[in-house]
């Protein structure tokens, strides 16, 4: 798909369209999947492109599986430690094109004061007027494989076969509807 890429300046994320969602093994041989339901961000698309840079910032508390009992264990110290880490945090600031509407988005993200580099895969989806207030609208997706370990994110049991209850690996999907401003 060939879309022209967005225009210069600056675009507010728009969080009612948009969303934060993860996926990790749970007892091998399933999967668990989840989203951060509050989170805020924009993007700076410069001239030229790869010099744009994106700021996100997630309220780790808003964390959704689905499950209460399983979302409160994961804002506990096990896990996100909300009380003393409420923020998780991702910046990028170089962008490598890959083809007429994808690249890979180079960045930090940031969990327990921890912070590591991460490689985004993204596309860019193309843009529209929104019909109702006639505001330049523009969509993106993204996806990356994080080893929750690297960021502090330890917790973790031995399963009687010796396998791990919770997989390192999580995978995380991303889309993207933000508004130029």
């Amino acid at each position: 798909m060939a879309n022209t890429l967005p225009d210069v300046g600056k675009w507010e994320i728009d969080p009612v369209h948009s969303s934060v969602n993860f996926s990790i093994r749970h007892l091998v041989a399933a999967k668990v999947r989840g989203r951060f339901n509050t989170f805020s961000g924009f993007f700076e698309i410069k001239d030229p492109i790869e010099s744009s840079t994106v700021e996100v910032e997630i309220d780790a508390a808003s964390i959704d599986t689905g499950t209460g009992q399983r979302d409160d264990h994961l804002r506990s110290a096990d896990f996100f430690d909300v009380e003393h880490f409420p923020k998780v945090i991702f910046k990028a600031s170089e962008l490598k094109l890959t083809g007429d509407s994808e690249g890979q988005l180079k960045g930090e993200v940031t969990v327990h004061d921890v912070t590591i580099p991460i490689t985004l895969d993204v596309e860019f989806l193309g843009t529209e007027k929104h019909i109702a207030d006639g505001s330049l609208r523009a969509g993106f997706s993204a996806t990356t494989e994080i080893d929750r370990e690297d960021l502090g994110v330890t917790y973790n049991a031995v399963l009687e076969t010796g396998g791990l209850m919770i997989g390192k690996k999580a995978k995380i999907e991303i889309d993207i509807e933000a508004v130029k401003v």
